[in-house]
């Protein structure tokens, strides 16, 4: 776990038609846009989920250490069991999947109150729309950061979209790719999936690996990896030309 980063490329994704606004409860850092600030709802409903999955953790820290998927008891909270699920389709630790599940599940309910809503937790999004909407790719020192982006149609939505990076951030990663960006009807499988795919990834080469890996999970909709000047895309995904400015 790690203390709040400032998160610099949160201004990518372009939008004038929601209100945004953000919620930090410890390692969770979410920024919201919404028709409306809802910032106390969803302050209420980080908190909820947050307590949720500590507690589960108190009886069963196998669940925050492991690195492997593991089974967890029908005592389980549903946020906890969606998180083991996920890992355990793509072979890694349950926690793995935390932030596109916080995500998820703050943003499935802020939907009672908003038609519209776009969640990020650190790289992994939560996303419902009602127009076209463009997705920046934050790759770190890659000559493609800032240069393309993901352009999601309403009717894909709700959509989980999540980046991992070997190179950026503070994530556990056994690879060394720039960005891997994985969409899934669950933000919860695509977080889980973008750090498997992103272990697999250190050199150029290593993309090709990345896309078989994706190509045989159940759920997944598309990938995005980026390594370097390389990018290798699978999937219902369209890459449109973007910029920062």
């Amino acid at each position: 776990m790690s203390a709040y980063q400032p998160r610099t490329y949160r201004h990518w994704i372009k939008d004038e038609s929601l209100i945004a606004f953000t919620v930090v409860v410890r390692e969770t850092d979410l920024y919201i846009r919404a028709v409306s600030n809802l910032r106390s709802k969803a302050y209420k409903l980080v908190l909820k989920y947050r307590a949720m999955l500590e507690a589960y953790i108190e009886r069963n820290r196998d669940f925050l250490t492991s690195l492997e998927p593991i089974e967890v008891g029908p005592d389980a909270p549903r946020i906890a069991r969606e998180m083991a699920e996920a890992a355990r389709k793509v072979g890694v630790g349950p926690m793995a999947a935390v932030a596109g599940a916080i995500a998820e599940h703050v943003g499935r309910d802020l939907l009672d109150f908003s038609p519209e809503i776009i969640v990020e937790n650190g790289g992994d999004i939560f996303l419902k729309t009602l127009r076209r909407r463009t997705i920046g790719i934050y790759a770190g020192n890659s000559p493609l950061t800032g240069k393309v982006g993901l352009e999601i149609e309403a009717d894909e939505t709700p959509l989980g979209v999540s980046t991992s990076s070997g190179t950026v951030g503070h994530s556990l990663s056994f690879g060394k790719a720039d960005a891997v960006v994985v969409l899934s009807a669950s933000a919860t499988l695509a977080d889980a999936a973008a750090t498997a795919i992103g272990n697999l990834v250190s050199e150029p080469e290593d993309i090709a690996k990345g896309i078989e890996f994706a190509e045989g999970v159940e759920g997944l909709r598309g990938v995005v990896i980026i390594k370097d000047d390389n990018i290798g895309v699978w999937g219902q995904v369209k890459i449109v030309p973007t910029a920062t400015e």
